[in-house]
């Protein structure tokens, strides 16, 4: 399913879920499998996030099931699905 990204986004592209999951893994700066508050930040500024903090806790608050502060790559896929529903349209 592609992503839409909204027009507040800088230049105009459609990711599908599994860009969007390599993205966040990419932002994986230490490789240690987790993503922190900093990295998931990085990538909603990457998508052209106007409010990449607040983005960051909710998506901590729906996707961080275990309560650890970061994102695992078994807790991805919620964050993926968090995504979506920002203001991004999954088609």
């Amino acid at each position: 399913m592609p992503l839409s990204v909204p027009k507040s986004a800088k230049g105009s592209f459609c990711l599908t879920e599994e860009q969007l999951k390599a993205m966040f893994k990419d932002n994986d700066s230490n490789g240690d499998g987790l993503l922190s508050k900093e990295e998931v930040k990085k990538t909603f500024q990457l998508l052209g996030s106007r409010l990449p903090d607040w983005r960051v806790k909710r998506a901590l608050r729906r996707a961080d099931a275990d309560g650890d502060g970061n994102i695992s790559m078994q807790e991805l896929s919620e964050l993926v699905k968090y995504a979506g529903k920002l203001g991004y349209t999954l088609a």
